[in-house]
């Protein structure tokens, strides 16, 4: 009788924790935006340091437009391919799972999740239009980080370690602004490819 009270409560627990989190988070997804960034990072390295004698080794850039608009159209692009990549694969994991992807946790999570990185990418655009580029790195690591943490309340706590890896390497990256490029290689690519491999062997597989 006890050991069925126990297996009760143990499956009430586990629907509560079911309908408070979203749980439909591939690992996959994870793994392919980490490569998506070194292949992003690689090709902004070629623009940056090839064409414009290591520009982000300067914090303060004014005569470069050409070069960095290149570069922002290669970050959007990065940033299109993660996105559509995790809506694709999270759907498809949610319907395996018998889930919905898209609910009132899940509303609640992209919330929490585009404050900060919406305030981040205003930033940007400020620092872009300044010509303070070599704090663009470090700024998208910082507020992608807090997203994280802000979200992770609505999913896996593992977001939450991701996220404050993000924070503490984007103020590295502030410290060291001429690393700026190969710090948010780390934190977008190599973080991301292993976030997305510790995700798919502890909840897929």
């Amino acid at each position: 009788m006890s050991n069925k009270y126990i297996e009760d409560i143990a499956e009430i627990r586990q629907m509560m924790e079911k309908s408070s989190r979203f749980i439909s988070l591939s690992g996959l997804s994870g793994i392919l935006a980490g490569i998506y960034a070194l292949i992003g990072a690689y090709i902004a390295y070629e623009l940056a340091y090839t064409s414009n004698d290591l520009i982000y080794k300067q914090l303060v850039v004014r005569d470069v437009r050409g070069n960095l608009t290149w570069l922002m159209v290669d970050a959007l692009v990065v940033l299109i391919l993660a996105v559509a990549t995790g809506v694709y694969l999270t759907n498809k994991k949610a319907k395996k799972d018998g889930v919905k992807s898209w609910d009132k946790t899940t509303q609640r999570l992209l919330i929490n999740l585009f404050i900060p990185l919406a305030t981040g990418g205003i930033l940007v655009i400020i620092f872009y239009y300044q010509g303070l580029i070599g704090l663009i790195a470090p700024t998208t690591l910082i507020f992608y980080g807090l997203g994280l943490i802000n979200a992770s309340h609505y999913t896996y706590r593992d977001v939450r370690f991701l996220g404050i890896s993000e924070v503490v390497l984007g103020l590295i990256a502030a410290s060291v602004v001429g690393y700026g490029l190969l710090i948010w290689a780390i934190g977008f690519g190599v973080l991301h490819i292993l976030y997305g491999a510790i995700m798919y062997f502890k909840y897929e597989k």
